[in-house]
């Protein structure tokens, strides 16, 4: 049997630890997050049903307003990570301060359009009239924390561009128990009930963005960067993460096409469908955590002027993501008997869940694939690439998806055909890979 060369098997391994080293923690600060809305969900469920109900309306509303712009992070961490790959650490900084920039005028922007229309934007989510006084009163609080979050997402991309996970995954930890604490306090303690859960958590999320601000201004101050805001630099972050925008608008629409499908198919499948959903989404957070150690270390590669050592690390992490895949298929077949019951004793929901998440299983090596490979070429730069390729998936997903129940299939066809989403994403990403066009080297792209 040949043995591959010590420096090949020097090589992998030295991107083992980078991946491991970056991963890993990254993965801690991508679960804690989601832990901020069940922590309010916990506390006010037991305020009563009208107030959990309005809850959940202004936590998707919430949730959908950050997510959109979560291109701060990544279009930050890969501008951040070339500049440190050229060994600019000043311009690197003063990259990262323009996206924090940007990210503070978007909160400014968002603020000033959910605090007159909270009440419609609860109505068109379809709240009862109990429910959506408790959601009006839970936007418009917590709609003073978005630019925290903002800011947090931005600075998170400039930390990790640095090279640095661990300080995330600290700041994540503490804002979160930090949030339970507060929230505790607010809504039994000063008995402001789901109000005091909204100050609770923007308190919270403007602690973890001061935090973050600190950490990079004594970065700015250590290497010589300006914090002043810059028009320019600006500008270039928004048009950076613009093809960002595109790609998480095409994916969420892709989601949200699935639900109504699912919801359309019956009650049963559309309960089976959320339970799918939620493990689809932590099993995500896996992957995810392998796509940013991919941002990172292509762009520190990129920036370097080192084309070799970023196809070589692309191609280790691939192999990372098909591995992950596989033991995390696994681990969803074999979970199923204990995962099912957590959510439903409806035996019909069971059934109905049971073979689409073989279909979940199945598809985990894929969506492996599609994760890293997105993390890389995010980290190269190639955002408008990325845009087309999940508009192309779009247009690919949506008159699949609503064929289901026009021929009468079931939750497992609509799996099916999320499945099918994710190989043409898979497909795209691996076109673009091998064809190199991604590997652009220098401190800018």
């Amino acid at each position: 049997m040949t043995q591959a060369p010590a420096t090949t098997r020097a090589t992998r391994r030295r991107h083992d630890r980078e991946i491991v080293m970056l991963a890993v923690p990254a993965f801690g600060a991508l679960v804690a997050e989601p832990l901020f809305v069940m922590a309010d969900s916990a506390i006010v469920g037991h305020l009563g049903t009208p107030q959990l109900a309005g809850l959940g309306v202004a936590s998707a509303l919430l949730t959908t307003a950050v997510s959109v712009f979560v291109f701060l992070a990544y279009a930050t961490t890969a501008a951040v990570a070339r500049r440190v790959g050229a060994g600019d650490l000043q311009a690197a900084i003063r990259q990262g301060m323009d996206g924090i920039w940007l990210a503070l005028l978007i909160g400014a922007t968002v603020i000033a359009v959910v605090l007159p229309s909270a009440p419609a934007l609860v109505d068109v989510f379809g709240a009862s009239d109990t429910a959506a006084p408790y959601a009006t009163t839970y936007l418009r609080i917590s709609s003073l924390g978005i630019p925290a979050m903002l800011v947090v997402l931005a600075a998170t991309g400039v930390l990790r561009g640095l090279q640095n996970t661990k300080t995330p995954l600290y700041v994540a930890i503490t804002g979160f128990v930090a949030n339970g604490a507060l929230n505790l306090g607010l809504v039994y303690g000063a008995d402001l009930g789901i109000a005091g859960s909204a100050w609770g958590t923007v308190i919270a999320q403007w602690g973890m963005a001061a935090v973050y601000l600190v950490v990079v201004v004594q970065g700015a101050r250590r290497h010589g960067a300006s914090l002043r805001p810059d028009t320019a630099g600006i500008r270039a972050s928004a048009q950076a993460g613009a093809p960002l925008l595109v790609r998480t608008l095409s994916l969420r629409a892709i989601l949200l096409t699935a639900t109504a499908v699912a919801a359309r198919l019956g009650d049963a499948d559309i309960a089976a469908h959320q339970i799918i959903l939620s493990l689809w989404s932590l099993v995500a957070f896996a992957l995810d955590a392998i796509a940013i150690a991919g941002q990172a270390i292509i762009g520190r590669y990129l920036g370097a002027d080192d084309p070799q050592g970023a196809r070589a690390a692309c191609r280790r992490m691939v192999q990372w993501g098909v591995a992950v895949g596989v033991v995390l298929g696994l681990l969803v077949i074999v979970s199923r008997p204990l995962f099912l019951p957590l959510f439903t004793s409806d035996s019909t929901v069971k059934d109905t869940a049971l073979p689409a998440l073989i279909m979940v299983a199945l598809s985990q090596p894929i969506c492996g694939v599609v994760f890293v490979l997105d993390g890389v070429l995010m980290g190269a730069g190639d955002g408008p690439y990325l845009a087309g390729a999940m508009l192309v998936t779009l247009v690919v997903f949506v008159p699949v998806a609503l064929l289901v129940p026009v021929f009468g299939a079931g939750l497992t066809a609509l799996w099916g055909a999320m499945t099918l989403m994710m190989t043409v994403r898979m497909l795209t990403l691996l076109l673009r890979a091998r064809s190199g066009r991604w590997v652009v080297t220098g401190a800018t792209r």
